[in-house]
């Protein structure tokens, strides 16, 4: 019998959120936090020190004997160190203390995170700063309950060194210039805009005993060898499938778990290749919605273990199927209740939309290639562009409606009319008349506008989206701000408006695609058109450091350029690191599992052709004799594969300089893991399941 769940009883249970303030704060302290959180105000030291207190008591109450200042460092994933709330024994006693300044401040060692030269090793100190936008919560794990405060992470020197502040940097900066685009049309009530972000994320659940039989998963994430198995998702009967039992059971507890820390998981389906899954939430606050992403992935895993499975976040963990996204959903939303994006039912009249989209076509446009940098990492490269996924060509899908509008303005500089959706009649008279949306979908573009909202397609699943909705909001905020100051200084704002959306559309339409943006058609017309087809991480990361981006990033106070340079020195280490960590498995398993594994095939072979032979000097042994040719002569371009990669290696590991290593491995190292597992995939179809080292991608995937 399953046991009942209630939801709203459970739900933000381990969030010291806003009630839970509002319950154990006095009225004074509480609006200065709330102050503090809504404007930005300064949080005197007597304030930080009652919500401390308040926090450690609320925590130990639940449980808790630790604190620790949670960041998220250009690890992709976030940092945690532990200190209790135990102070100095006195007579053999101790009290439990939490102080503001202790709420405030940490200090972990700044030099042993990824700094991009930023900082050097002996110049250890960092800081934390407790971001009091974004809830303090509890996690519960082995380690028993742990206070976790989000926080921003910067050096000694003020850089900083994580996903969380320029993202917080971004919104301040995209909310100014926001704002006064509402003012132009007359809204004198908002005070702050904010982006709101909806992250879908794909993942994929595999037995534990499997996934700890590949070596390639536990260091790599993906594989790295491997045949697809007799059905893949050529039947389509995965997607939407009715979810099976162990499953079930892991998404049961991961909503349960997610709840609990105030994440508003919302929706739970089987995706389009076998053993892959989709789990999305309500919108939040982009803050908030990117520490509860981080979250969602660590609880994933967390529960996965419980269920004895592994979660795999890899963008590409199996190749022949569909690898993983995360579609993260964007809009624009006022404190007084105004999405920006909202076209309204007839878009063509709605002046203040037009502007902003006109806007957003321009930003596009103009910063393609951050914007296909801020989706860029190791595993993405095996996903853009593999009809599986967006192409790595940026591209803006507004579907039937707006498309129209805009080329109502475009070619005669007035839109008159908006497309309806109408009704859809099914046929069924026991069916109810379906209302039609203007637009349908196209799942093949990177940037699709959705309704009220632009999904970007391009995000990892493994990544953190802290650094696309930074770039989004940048690149935003700049257009925003140079329409603004056009039209605040308009005699005729009527005129100039329109104008101006005009002039947007005119020149940016380039970046406008409906169709098919998998074909092969759409790669050349896209080259004609003079869009950018970055087709690789390292090929994207030069867009960062562009005189463009410079500008932009500190024209607002995101990043400055020294900033913007470490990052792109991390960016490049990381990619050299993954793949030769990926290199360097592939040889392990080559050399230790597989050769041999075939070697010893090829002598069972040779020994029962010798042993028929022997007993039977007539018998037909040329199947065998075939087999062990075609076997021998794969081991054979194995083994000089092999040899051919660890030359390589050795080559690669003394390269000087992260970008120079980073080219060296994407234009060597990666063509030669290629070549290396060619052989290897024939040979799984071939070498008896007895001797193959490995579990399948039948067993792996079929078998959860």
């Amino acid at each position: 019998m399953s046991e009942k769940i209630n939801v709203a009883e459970i739900f933000g249970t381990n969030v010291f959120n806003d009630a839970v303030m509002r319950e154990r704060l006095p009225k004074k302290v509480y609006a200065e936090v709330r102050r503090t959180i809504e404007s930005g105000a300064e949080m005197s030291q007597a304030t930080a020190d009652v919500v401390a207190n308040a926090m450690k008591d609320w925590a130990v109450e639940k449980g808790a004997t630790h604190y620790t200042h949670w960041f998220q460092p250009l690890t992709g994933i976030t940092a945690e160190k532990h200190d209790s709330f135990v102070t100095a024994p006195v007579n053999g006693k101790t009290l439990l203390e939490f102080s503001g300044k202790e709420l405030i401040k940490g200090e972990p060692d700044a030099s042993s995170f990824p700094s991009g030269g930023l900082r050097a090793t002996f110049e250890a100190r960092g800081y934390t700063a407790w971001d009091c936008t974004s809830p303090a919560f509890l996690k519960e794990d082995a380690t028993g309950k742990i206070l976790c405060i989000p926080t921003a992470f910067c050096s000694y020197t003020g850089e900083a060194l994580d996903k969380k502040t320029p993202l917080l940097r971004s919104m301040e900066a995209l909310s100014d210039q926001a704002v006064r685009i509402l003012r132009l049309f007359g809204n004198s009530a908002a005070t702050r805009v904010t982006p709101s972000v909806g992250p879908e994320q794909e993942y994929f659940l595999v037995d534990r005993e499997k996934y700890l039989q590949r070596k390639d998963l536990i260091y790599a994430g993906r594989t790295l060898f491997g045949a697809p198995a007799p059905k893949g998702q050529e039947l389509e009967d995965h997607y939407f499938g009715t979810i099976r039992e162990r499953i079930g059971a892991f998404m049961k507890d991961l909503n349960v778990e997610l709840w609990k820390l105030g994440i508003p998981a919302k929706t739970q389906h089987n995706e389009v290749a076998p053993a892959q899954h989709e789990l999305a939430p309500i919108y939040e606050e982009a803050n908030i919605a990117t520490d509860h992403n981080q979250l969602v992935m660590e609880t994933m895993k967390k529960v996965a273990g419980r269920h004895g499975m592994h979660c795999l976040l890899n963008e590409k963990p199996f190749a022949g199927v569909n690898g993983s996204g995360k579609h993260n959903n964007w809009s624009l939303l006022s404190d007084d209740g105004v999405n920006m994006l909202d076209p309204g039912k007839t878009p063509h009249e709605n002046i203040q939309f037009l502007l902003v989209l006109a806007c957003i076509i321009k930003a596009v446009d103009i910063h393609a290639d951050l914007l296909r940098e801020s989706a860029a990492d190791v595993g993405n490269d095996h996903r853009l562009g593999a009809n599986e996924a967006p192409p790595a060509i940026i591209s803006i899908f507004l579907g039937a409606q707006l498309e129209d509008v805009v080329k109502q303005l475009v070619e005669t500089g007035e839109a008159t009319s908006s497309i309806n959706g109408g009704k859809l009649n099914t046929g069924v008279h026991s069916l109810p008349v379906l209302a039609k949306d203007a637009t349908d979908r196209n799942r093949t573009s990177p940037f699709a506008f959705t309704g009220n909202k632009f999904e970007f397609r391009m995000v990892g699943s493994s990544d953190s989206i802290a650094s696309p909705n930074t770039t989004l909001n940048a690149i935003v905020a700049e257009a925003f701000c140079e329409a603004a100051d056009i039209l605040e200084q308009a005699d005729d704002f009527d005129r100039a408006v329109h104008d101006l959306i005009k002039k947007y559309l005119t020149e940016h339409q380039r970046i406008i695609f409906n169709g098919n943006g998998y074909s092969d058609e759409w790669v050349e017309e896209a080259e004609r058109r003079g869009l950018p087809n970055i087709r690789t991480m390292v090929d994207a990361i030069p867009a960062l450091t562009t005189d463009k981006a410079v500008a932009l990033y500190e024209k607002f106070g995101i990043f400055t350029r020294a900033e913007l340079q470490s990052r792109a020195e991390v960016l490049y280490e990381t990619y050299a690191k993954a793949i030769n960590i990926e290199a360097l498995t592939m040889i392990d398993m080559a050399g230790k599992q597989i050769i041999p594994a075939v070697i010893s095939y090829t002598t069972e072979l040779a020994s029962s052709m010798t042993a028929v032979t022997e007993a039977c000097p007539e018998a037909d042994v040329s199947v065998q004799k075939e087999l062990l040719l075609e076997v021998s002569a794969l081991l054979s371009e194995t083994k000089v594969a092999l040899s051919a990669l660890q030359e390589l290696q050795a080559e690669g590991a003394a390269i000087p300089g992260a970008e120079g290593m980073a080219h060296f491995y994407k234009d060597k190292i990666v063509p030669a893991m290629a070549a290396l597992r060619a052989p290897v995939d024939k040979l799984e179809m071939l070498v008896d399941k007895e001797y193959w080292p490995m579990p399948s991608y039948g067993d792996l995937i079929f078998e959860v």
